[in-house]
């Protein structure tokens, strides 16, 4: 059965080739803007089964994974900044606090879909106004919830975290490969 990754990002391409490099990407367009919830898990959640139905319905016969990060700080979600003012007011927030990073992972064969979310506690360092200007002038913040890449610059800030590190990236790694390997050995036991 094909593996297909509903994402072009290269991060999550990157974090799925430490489980196979046997896949292919296919981007979802799903329209993410259609999507509402209650709480930024349900949020997170609903948006990686739509990228991941989206191609699978496309792609019928394949096995999808799709995922989505979210970053949530007092309850509000801090999506990707739209400039470099949207980036430096979210790092300014995050400065010296403690904030959640929800991970939203769907995987789907087209018969039997499942999702799960993977939460992580990071707290960073206090930043001042410098650091967020220089870190604001580069192309890093912008394709990424919440204004930073934990794998990046921003690893300079990370005064402690809680949880799955490679959930902040964007793919928690052994939960997504144990439910893909659920999926096959389920696959094989129909045969």
């Amino acid at each position: 059965m094909e593996l297909i990754l509903a994402s072009s990002s290269p991060r999550r391409r990157q974090l799925l080739e430490l489980y196979t490099r046997d896949f292919s990407v296919c981007a979802s367009e799903f329209d993410e803007t259609t999507v509402r919830a209650d709480t930024p898990v349900h949020l997170v959640e609903a948006l990686a089964r739509g990228k991941c139905l989206a191609v699978a319905k496309a792609r019928p016969g394949c096995l999808v994974v799709g995922s989505d990060t979210v970053v949530e700080l007092d309850g509000e979600v801090l999506g990707k900044p739209r400039d470099a003012a949207d980036a430096k007011r979210m790092l300014r927030a995050l400065s010296g606090r403690t904030h959640l990073v929800h991970t939203g992972v769907c995987v789907s064969d087209g018969e039997r879909t499942e999702s799960f979310v993977d939460s992580c506690r990071v707290c960073f360092f206090p930043l001042d106004e410098e650091e967020i200007e220089r870190y604001a002038a580069t192309a890093e913040p912008y394709d990424k919830a919440g204004a930073y890449g934990i794998q990046g610059r921003a690893a300079l800030w990370l005064d402690r975290l809680e949880g799955d590190y490679y959930t902040v990236m964007g793919l928690p790694v052994s939960r997504t490969a144990r439910l893909i390997e659920a999926f096959r050995a389920e696959k094989r036991g129909k045969r």
